[in-house]
């Protein structure tokens, strides 16, 4: 008897979703987009306050009092603790999430979906406030798939078989919810999580991005995530911009993912960092960066859109990437809860700052570009490091706002993924991804 290969999760859920009714199909969604919506809107607004509690406070009193000493590097201290004891109650929880999620989808993970929602959304709150250089789109992706997995333990469908539709469902939400994109969020799951394109499942991933951007946009009142103040197209004169940011984006994002990746793996075979060390060296360095350069940690450093009117040398600029990028590697490679997109997000501005100091120096840019190119950078490097262009560009223009730079982003974000696709490197969650496996061991081990 020939040998039959398994049939993929995915199949056999298109299958089960082509026998529903559309009513069906639709409370499903919008449920899953909803509840998604709620929980990613509850953690974006606890973050903020923490946020912004926690910079009233370093303003109001002088960090280098030794009361203030011993307050800041005691709460750090705690916080490591914390982070620690999520990553073991819940292994799964480490580092962005994404990887995770698209095991599952195809059958080679499984979770317990309420422990990763919980777990998840206060190990990555601890990390954030901490200062580490890491993101919250993973995090809310993976909360999204354990909230979708939940919505299809509610329907009853407790079969492995039916889960993969509400994982891709409950993704989409969460990428939807984190940045207030629900095109970017659909494409992710169809460039990014490679989902077989079908008519349910567009409507089912559509519905869950619909709801959730309600609920983000209508219940909670987010605005854009990078409201710059002007954002003005570039003259076809100046299009010689979008191959050299796209060729120099996707060298930085190739050599970010190899850098991160071989930094990671060393860390998982080095004998000398035990995992509650190896946890507590990130948060001691947002210690040490605080009182010596505040400017790339979470919640207190700069912001991308502070960089469209700020006027930082080139040298300045240049430290400030190099330090931002070290800053996020050794946040992520510590296997803490969080994500990678927000840091190369500012990353790619810092690169966009970077090369409008360049440019002045030649071909000066007017200041009303400033932002166009800050976007340029980031929606390369998120290209060139995820490798999905399509996904970044919708992403960018979805945060700004920026719909009629739409021509030059998707250029600028398809050059920088074939750049880094000519240099043979692996996507950074196709890497991950592999580790994960290799860190789980065979299937059925665990």
């Amino acid at each position: 008897m020939p040998f039959l290969a398994p049939i993929p999760p995915t199949l056999r859920d298109l299958q089960a979703l082509r026998n529903l009714s559309v009513r069906r199909v639709a409370a499903q969604a919008v449920l899953t987009g909803g509840v998604t919506g709620a929980v990613i809107g509850l953690f974006r607004a606890a973050y903020d306050w923490i946020s912004g509690l926690a910079v009233a406070l370093l303003r109001a009193h002088d960090p280098r009092d030794p009361l203030a000493m011993a307050l800041i590097w005691g709460s750090l201290a705690a916080l490591a603790a914390l982070a620690l004891l999520a990553l073991r109650l819940e292994p799964l929880v480490g580092g962005s999430g994404i990887p995770q999620v698209e095991l599952m989808v195809r059958g080679k993970a499984r979770m317990c979906w309420w422990r990763v929602l919980l777990t998840k959304f206060w190990g990555t709150l601890v990390s954030l406030t901490g200062g580490l250089s890491v993101g919250r789109e993973g995090p809310c992706i993976m909360m999204g798939a354990a909230v979708g997995e939940g919505v299809g333990r509610l329907w009853r469908e407790g079969d492995a078989r039916h889960m993969p539709r509400y994982l891709v469902g409950g993704a989409v939400a969460g990428m939807t919810a984190a940045f207030g994109a629900p095109l970017a969020g659909m494409c992710f799951a169809f460039e990014e999580m490679k989902t077989i394109l079908s008519v349910p499942l567009l409507l089912f991933t559509g519905l869950c991005a619909l709801s959730a951007w309600y609920m983000i946009d209508g219940l909670f009142g987010f605005g854009l995530v990078f409201p710059f103040q002007t954002l003005a197209p570039l003259r076809w004169n100046q299009w010689w911009l979008i191959p050299a940011m796209g060729l120099s984006m996707g060298l930085l994002g190739a050599f970010y993912n190899v850098v991160l990746l071989g930094l990671t793996r060393f860390q998982d075979r080095c004998r000398l960092l035990p995992r509650p060390l190896r946890v507590l060296l990130p948060f001691a360095c947002a210690g040490a960066l605080l009182y010596g350069y505040p400017q790339v940690l979470a919640g207190v450093g700069l912001s991308a859109t502070a960089l469209e009117r700020l006027p930082l040398p080139l040298e300045g600029l240049l430290l400030l990437l190099a330090v931002k990028i070290a800053f996020s590697w050794l946040s992520f490679a510590s296997s803490v809860s969080g994500g990678l997109l927000m840091p190369l997000l500012l990353m790619g501005s810092l690169a966009g700052a970077c090369a409008t100091a360049l440019c002045n120096l030649a071909l000066p840019v007017p200041p009303e570009q400033t932002a166009t190119v800050l976007t340029l950078g980031m929606a390369g490097l998120f290209a060139a490091s995820v490798r999905a262009p399509l996904t970044g560009a919708a992403l960018l223009l979805e945060m700004t706002g920026a719909f009629h730079n739409a021509p030059v982003v998707v250029l600028t974000a398809y050059v920088a993924a074939f750049t880094a696709n000519a240099l043979h490197v692996e996507p950074v969650y196709d890497s991950l991804r592999r580790r994960c496996l290799e860190l789980a061991g065979p299937p059925g081990s665990a």
